[in-house]
C-alpha cells in the first residue's frame, strides 16, 4: 500500500458503542476522531446532556434492541457494565474473544444510582486524588471536572487502538479492561507514590500549591495571575522585578532554594510575594515578568478560552449542526496526525435502523496472519520507542506506551533529564542511554538507533529538531515507515506558538484554576492534569499511527499540546449552544455541590455522600425530620450526626437508606489496601538499595498477555551499552563513544525518598 495513503487512520474500523457514563462514550468519541466508524446504542439519560453533543460527533445513535446484531460484526465491542456485556455476547471474566477487541470501561460501583458526575467524585474520594488536592483546610475537595473519568476514557481508548495494533499483526482479538481505578492512577501518577517510612504532604497549604514562586497572586485590580519561577534562574527574574531580591538572602533561606517552600518559610514567603504583586495591576505584571522570559499568565475564564486565538491556531475549535441543540461550538481533537486524521465532523445522527458500511479490500485485518498466538507483555510488544521526552509530559508518554508493551529507550543528554530523580514515577519501564547528540559520533549512533526504531517520540519547543536534526523529515530519510510524535506546549503557530509551556501555567490560561475556585482564590490543582493528559494523547495518536502502518499504509507525524490537553479535558464543560445550563463551578475548599452531596469529616476521617432526598438523610439517620434541603441549609445536622460516625458506619447508614457513600482515603490507604496488590493494580517497587516505594503497577488489565514486571525507573546510561549493541554497533565504536564522553554509561537508580515532584 503506497504510504501517500491518505484514508483516517482507523478507517474500516468498525466500533459498538454500548458504554454509559463519561469514560466510553469519551473513548468512542475519540476512535471516531481517528476515522472509525462508531454506532452508539441509545441512551436516553444522557441524550440531553451538554457535553453529549461533543461526546458523541461522528456517530450514529440507535435503539439498544440493534446491539446483538451489530455486534456480531463489529471489530471493537465497547462496554462499561457487565449486564450490558452479556446482552451482546461478551463475558467479561470467560474466554478471550476470538475476533474482536472487546474493550470495557467499568463503571466505579455499576449499580449505584449516581450521574456520571457525581461518581466520578466518589472515584476521586474512594481512589485517593481528593485528598491529594491542597486546600486552606488539607480536607478532600471535590473536583468540578470529571478529569478521572476523562482519562479513564482517553487511556482506554489508547488500550484499545493498541489491541487493534495487535490485531491488526496477529489476527487475535482480545480483551482491554481499564477500570476506573486505572483510570484515576494514571491521572494521578506524579504524585501516588508513597514510602513506607515517609509522611505523605501535607496539603493544608492554600489552594495555590506548596511553593510560593510557583503559584496565584493576586493583582493591585483585583485580577488573578499564575507566576512559573519553579527554578532559580525563574525565581531571580521574579524577585528582582517585585523587588525583594533580599528573600533569598534572608538567615532562614541562605540562599538555598529548596528551603523556599520548606513548611517553616512558605508561609511569609507567600505573603512577601503577595504584598509586592498588590502594588500594580495584572496586564502590567504580566507584561514586565513575560519580557524577561519568566513564565507567566493571567487567570483567564473558561467561558473565553474557546475565543482565543491559540485555539483557532490550534484547531481546537469545531462547529457542529447538533439534531438537539441546533448550531453547537465544541472542542477538536487530542492529537494531530500528519496523514489519517478526519478533517471534518459531523453531528451525532439519531436513525431507527442502521448497519454498518461494506468491507473494502483495505479495511482492518485483511492482511492479518491467521490467529498467531499472544506474545509479549501488552499488545505493543516488539514496538521500539526511542523516547527523548525530558520533565515530565515525554518521559510520561514513553512509560505509558511501555506499559502496553512497547520497549522504550530513554534518551537522555550527557547531564541526564532534570527531572530525572524527582519524576522517577513517571519515566518507568524504560532502559536509559545518555547521549550527546551534538557530536558527529553521538548523533551517527543515535540515527543507527532509529534504524531499529518503530517511535521516536519527544516534547521538545518548536525549532529545537531542526537544529538537532532529528526531525521527522530527516529521520524518515533514515527509517521511511517512521512514527514521529512530538508534544509542544502551544505548537508551532498562532500567538502563543512557539513558547514554552508549562501545565499550571496552561491551567490558569485555559479557565481550569479559576472554575475550580468560582467566586473564591483560583486553585492550582495539584494533579499536573495538562501533563498528563497530553502524554496520553501523545500516546492515542501514536497507536492511531502504529495502526496505520500495520495495515500497510506508512509512518507519519504525531503532535499534540499542553493547551490541546486543557481543552480537551475541558470538552463537556466547553460545549456551546444557545441555551446550555451552566458548568460546573466550584469555590473555597470546595466540598461538593450541596449538602446531600459532599464531603463530611466523621469519626475515623473523611466520607462523600450522595443523597437524592433529604428524605433519605432522614431514613439514613442524618437529619430528624425531611425538609427543603436549600431552604433549611441541613450541612450544620449532617454534619453533626456524622462526626459521631466512623467512616465504615456512615456508608453502612446512606447505603441503606438507597444513597452512596464512600471512606475519602488517601495514597497511603489506597496502596496499603490488599486486594489491590493482590490484583496488581499497586505494587511494592523495591530498589537495588532495599529501600522500597508503593506505586500504580498494572495501568491496563489484558488478560490476553502476561502482566508485566513492575516498571522501574533506569538509571542515567544504565543500558548505554546494551542498546548501542542492539543498533548494531560493534564493541570498538561503542568503547570510543564511551571513551571520548559521547555515550554516558551509568549504574542502576538506587532509591528515591519521596513523594513526587508536586
Amino acid at each position: 500500500m503506497s504510504t501517500s495513503d491518505e484514508r483516517p487512520a482507523l478507517d474500516g474500523v468498525r466500533v459498538l458503542d454500548a458504554s454509559r457514563g463519561i469514560a466510553g462514550p469519551l473513548a468512542a468519541m475519540a476512535l471516531g476522531d481517528f476515522g472509525a466508524e462508531i454506532i452508539r446504542l441509545d441512551d436516553p439519560e444522557d441524550a440531553e446532556r451538554p457535553a453529549a453533543v461533543v461526546w458523541h460527533r461522528n456517530k450514529t445513535i440507535v435503539p439498544p434492541a440493534l446491539g446483538p446484531q451489530l455486534a456480531e460484526d463489529a471489530d471493537v465491542v465497547l462496554t462499561s457494565d457487565s449486564r450490558t456485556a452479556a446482552r451482546l455476547g461478551l463475558d467479561i471474566t470467560g474466554e478471550q474473544p476470538a475476533r474482536i477487541v472487546h474493550l470495557h470501561l467499568p463503571l466505579w460501583a455499576e449499580d449505584a444510582d449516581l450521574d456520571p458526575y457525581t461518581r466520578d467524585r466518589m472515584v476521586a474520594a474512594d481512589y485517593g486524588a481528593a485528598r491529594r488536592q491542597t486546600s486552606f483546610s488539607g480536607g478532600p475537595v471535590d473536583e468540578v471536572y470529571p478529569f478521572l473519568s476523562n482519562m479513564q476514557g482517553v487511556w482506554g481508548a489508547t488500550c484499545g487502538i493498541a489491541a487493534l495494533v495487535e490485531r491488526a499483526r496477529t489476527g487475535r482479538g482480545q480483551r482491554v479492561v481499564v477500570d476506573a481505578l486505572h483510570g484515576s492512577m494514571v491521572t494521578t501518577v506524579t504524585t501516588m507514590l508513597v514510602s513506607p517510612t515517609e509522611p505523605l504532604p501535607v496539603t493544608s497549604v492554600g489552594p495555590g500549591g506548596p511553593n510560593p514562586t510557583f503559584g496565584t497572586y493576586r493583582c493591585s485590580d483585583g485580577e488573578w495571575l499564575f507566576v512559573g519561577a519553579l527554578g532559580s534562574k525563574f525565581q531571580d527574574i521574579v524577585f528582582d522585578k517585585l523587588g525583594v531580591t533580599d528573600i533569598v538572602e534572608d538567615l532562614r533561606i541562605g540562599n538555598v532554594r529548596e528551603r523556599l517552600y520548606a513548611p517553616d518559610n512558605r508561609d511569609w514567603v507567600r505573603a512577601r510575594l503577595s504584598e509586592a504583586f498588590l502594588r500594580r495591576p495584572r496586564t502590567a505584571w504580566i507584561d514586565e515578568l513575560a519580557a524577561a522570559g519568566c513564565p507567566v499568565s493571567p487567570v483567564g475564564d473558561r467561558g473565553d478560552w474557546l475565543d482565543h486565538p491559540q485555539v483557532a491556531a490550534l484547531g481546537q475549535r469545531v462547529e457542529l449542526d447538533d439534531p438537539l441543540v441546533g448550531p453547537a461550538t465544541v472542542v477538536g481533537v487530542g492529537a494531530e496526525l500528519s496523514r489519517g486524521a478526519i478533517r471534518h465532523h459531523r453531528a451525532r445522527a439519531f436513525v431507527d435502523h442502521t448497519s454498518w458500511r461494506p468491507r473494502t479490500s483495505s479495511t482492518i485485518g485483511e492482511a492479518a496472519p491467521a490467529h498467531r498466538p499472544l506474545a509479549g507483555s501488552g499488545p505493543l510488544s516488539g514496538i521500539r520507542v526511542a523516547d527523548l521526552g525530558t520533565v515530565l509530559a515525554g518521559p510520561y508518554a514513553g512509560m505509558l506506551l511501555a506499559a502496553l508493551g512497547a520497549d522504550v529507550m530513554k534518551v537522555e543528554t550527557i547531564k541526564g533529564d532534570e527531572l530525572r530523580l524527582r519524576g522517577y514515577g513517571i519515566a518507568r519501564g524504560q532502559r536509559g542511554l545518555g547521549i550527546d547528540l551534538r557530536d558527529p559520533a553521538g548523533y551517527a549512533a543515535f540515527l543507527r538507533l532509529v534504524e531499529a526504531s518503530d517511535v521516536v517520540l519527544d516534547n521538545y519547543r518548536p525549532g529545537v529538531l531542526e537544529r538537532l536534526r532529528i526531525d521527522d523529515a530527516t529521520l524518515r530519510i533514515v527509517r521511511p515507515d517512521i512514527v514521529t510524535t512530538s508534544i509542544t506546549g502551544y505548537g508551532a503557530s498562532g500567538p502563543l506558538g512557539g513558547q514554552p509551556g508549562y501545565d499550571p501555567v496552561v491551567q490558569a490560561l485555559t479557565g481550569i484554576m479559576r472554575a475550580q475556585g468560582g467566586a473564591d482564590e483560583p486553585v492550582f490543582s495539584t494533579l499536573a492534569i495538562n501533563d498528563v493528559t497530553v502524554a496520553c494523547l501523545a500516546a492515542l495518536g501514536t497507536c492511531a499511527a502504529l495502526y496505520q502502518r500495520a495495515t500497510g499504509r506508512g509512518g507519519q507525524r504525531v503532535t499534540s499540546s499542553l493547551a490541546t490537553a486543557a481543552t480537551f479535558m475541558q470538552s463537556g464543560e466547553l460545549v456551546r449552544y444557545a441555551g446550555r445550563p451552566r458548568a460546573d463551578i466550584g469555590g473555597r475548599d470546595f466540598p461538593g455541590p450541596g449538602p446531600l452531596s459532599r464531603f463530611y469529616p466523621c469519626a475515623d476521617g473523611w466520607v462523600r455522600i450522595h443523597l437524592h432526598s433529604a428524605a433519605q438523610a432522614v431514613a439514613a439517620g442524618l437529619l430528624d425530620q425531611a425538609g427543603d434541603p436549600a431552604a433549611e441549609e441541613p450541612t450544620g445536622a449532617i454534619a453533626d450526626a456524622l462526626e459521631k460516625l466512623t467512616s465504615a458506619e456512615v456508608v453502612a447508614a446512606v447505603t441503606a437508606a438507597g444513597g452512596t457513600a464512600v471512606r475519602a482515603r488517601d495514597f497511603r490507604e489506597v496502596v496499603d489496601d490488599p486486594a489491590l496488590l493482590a490484583d496488581g493494580h499497586v505494587a511494592e517497587l523495591v530498589w537495588p538499595d532495599g529501600n522500597s516505594t508503593f506505586l500504580p503497577h498494572q495501568l491496563v488489565t489484558l488478560p490476553g498477555h502476561e502482566p508485566h514486571p513492575i516498571l522501574r525507573a533506569t538509571g542515567h546510561g544504565e543500558f548505554s551499552r546494551e542498546l548501542l549493541r542492539e543498533a548494531d554497533l560493534d564493541e570498538d565504536e561503542i568503547e570510543k563513544l564511551i571513551g571520548a564522553g559521547v555515550v554516558v554509561v551509568g549504574e542502576p537508580m538506587h532509591s528515591v525518598v519521596g513523594v513526587g515532584y508536586r
